[in-house]
């Protein structure tokens, strides 16, 4: 990336697309960290295997996700949810009970794991909007996610980083994939159609 800035116009449409990507059940089981602090970026290349988009880029994102679901917060989200729609606070109730006692059983790596996933669908919708901007942005799980979530501060808040998105512009000179050809599966092999 070579530094040039993301327009505010471009990342607000990019925000957008990724707070209203659907969740289960529509509790957005995470939250996204918007990076442009210049210094807190190095500190984030330095936990990030050195890459240099982490500090090339415009604006990092980073997807924190919950590290368990719980009644209270699955709670305060179907309030909220009756709330904005102008419905009795005890609509969703019913639901919430139902979906409690789905998720209670189950052990905390599965609650991290799902609420993961959440992530990754917003995150996807967030790669799609900067194309759509004609914005670079480059899908990154190598980094240290424990000393992320200590720098971020993350723990105290029961979230946990999942993966981080920098946004900007290609760098044409330095980037010496730009004119090779993008390779992936052969159609015929990654798609298989039933019918």
């Amino acid at each position: 990336m070579n530094g040039q800035p993301v327009p505010k116009e471009k990342l607000d449409y990019i925000l957008e697309a990724a707070r209203f990507a659907p969740s289960s059940s529509g509790l957005q089981p995470y939250r996204l960290f918007v990076i442009s602090n210049r210094s807190l970026l190095e500190k984030i290349r330095a936990i990030s295997f050195n890459q240099s988009q982490i500090t090339d880029c415009s604006h990092l994102l980073v997807w924190a996700a919950w590290d368990r679901y719980s009644y209270e917060r699955i709670s305060d989200v179907l309030l909220k949810t009756s709330q904005e729609r102008g419905l009795p606070d005890d609509t969703a109730d019913e639901y919430k009970n139902m979906l409690w006692g789905l998720y209670e059983p189950l052990d905390q790596e599965w609650h991290r794991n799902h609420s993961a996933r959440q992530a990754y669908i917003s995150f996807g919708l967030a790669i799609a909007a900067a194309a759509e901007q004609k914005v670079d942005a480059t899908p990154m799980e190598g980094f240290d996610s424990a000393q992320l979530d200590e720098l971020l501060g993350l723990g105290p808040l029961g979230l946990k980083s999942t993966i981080i998105l920098p946004l900007g512009y290609r760098d044409e000179q330095g980037d010496w994939l730009v004119n090779l050809k993008k390779v992936r599966t052969p159609k015929e092999e990654f798609i298989t159609e039933l019918v």
